[in-house]
């Protein structure tokens, strides 16, 4: 059964929204660069990549979008999923970022020069915040090798973690059969639209971390300093990432992001014979998205959104969340009242963890597309009992 719950405000909970919801005022652009930039949101820049993506982040709205779901090979960009693993068990406490991981001499004897590298020794001792740091900003191949192996003790076993993550982002177009996107004949694919999904998630669940190893312009390892190849930085305000990729099986790709004012702009091209296409067509999307369209606050992050039923728990509910802040889209200058619901599967299943996606809030708007934010669990609901299952029945007799 689909529940569908209108949105109402608890009180002191969601300031931003009521029972009636204020309207959404657009503001004034500021208009970064150049003149050229377009403020029509029916006017986008013109785009050859034969794959692209443009999405705001805060309302999960897709700003352009072309053959979003198309398979393609990444190249480098699945260093984006490699970063990600890794900040994921350092988050839950498996991986301390200070722990030194060997290079191998079988590692080193493939992997030493080969494509871009960090320029490891044979059996040298390298943090994991190190590698982090030369996969991020450097693109390092022989870094991404070594973590994998430090972590999970082999390749196969890494990209297999690697491969979990994506299940669990909904990453449907999307394997992994390297960590750093070295050529293999096809077997590592991705999409558009999944490489938004994971570079979200990089950004929204580890807001730290992503800072602390994104949006470097350079390194220096091994007395050899290197610059990021990101063509965003420096010419795009607030641009603090992604990755680039770059194969002749690949062509080239981008994964861009910035932010300005708190709202963040996901930009994923694909395809190009040409980098400086790809850097010109990346920021220019960019600029266009940032100019054409405003944003308004409209939950903040950790807002109590509402309920959802619970079957066989040690509670009958759990509350909704908002994991991040929420916002607003609209095209410059117009006003729009939306209306939110909330959807869900139900009635859900015990046990449910916190921080678990277990619902959507649908976000509608006249003459807008409509958008779909994910809901998150407050707190953990446990495995009930036999009082707790009668309690379920009892309440299914009497229809609650």
């Amino acid at each position: 059964m689909r529940h569908l719950i209108s949105v109402f405000a608890r009180s002191g909970a969601v300031p931003a929204l009521a029972l009636t919801l204020a309207p959404v005022v657009a503001a004034s652009p500021v208009l970064a660069a150049s003149a050229a930039v377009s403020i029509d949101p029916a006017r986008p820049p013109e785009v050859i990549a034969p794959i692209a993506l443009l999405v705001d982040v805060n309302s999960g709205r897709v700003l352009f979008e072309r053959q979003s779901h198309r398979r393609f090979v990444p190249a480098s960009l699945t260093k984006i999923m490699t970063s990600y693993v890794a900040f994921e068990l350092a988050a839950q406490g498996k991986l301390n970022l200070d722990t030194p991981f060997v290079m191998r001499p079988e590692t080193f004897r493939q992997w030493h020069r080969v494509g871009s590298t960090m320029f490891l020794d044979n059996n040298s001792r390298t943090r994991a915040a190190d590698l982090l740091e030369g996969i991020v900003t450097v693109s390092a191949n022989d870094a991404c090798i070594v973590l994998a192996e430090g972590i999970a003790g082999s390749v196969p076993g890494f990209t297999a973690m690697m491969n979990a993550k994506a299940r669990a982002l909904g990453m449907r177009d999307t394997h992994y059969n390297t960590p750093n996107g070295w050529m293999d004949e096809g077997r590592t694919y991705v999409s558009a639209a999944d490489l938004a999904t994971l570079s979200t998630a990089l950004i929204t669940r580890h807001p730290d971390l992503y800072a602390r190893f994104y949006g470097r312009e350079a390194m220096t390892w091994n007395g050899i300093a290197q610059q990021n190849h990101n063509p965003l930085y420096g010419v795009v305000a607030g641009a603090d990432g992604v990755k680039t990729g770059f194969t002749n099986e690949a062509g080239y790709g981008l994964v861009g992001s910035a932010q300005r004012g708190g709202r963040r702009l996901m930009v994923v091209v694909g395809g190009y014979d040409k980098p400086q296409d790809r850097a010109r067509e990346g920021a220019a999307l960019l600029e266009w998205g940032f100019a054409a369209f405003d944003e308004k606050p409209l939950i903040a992050a950790g807002a109590h959104i509402g309920e959802a039923q619970v079957q066989g728990g040690t509670a009958s509910s759990v509350g909704l969340v908002a994991p991040r802040a929420f916002a607003m889209l609209s095209p410059h200058g117009t006003t729009v009242r939306p209306s939110l619901a909330i959807r869900y599967k139900g009635p859900l299943h015990a046990p449910i963890a916190k921080g678990q996606d277990i619902a959507t809030l649908v976000v509608r708007a006249p003459g807008q597309p409509e958008a779909r934010l994910p809901l998150v669990a407050a707190e953990n609901i446990g495995q009930g009992g036999v009082i707790d299952r009668l309690r379920d029945g009892f309440a299914a007799m009497v229809g609650r």
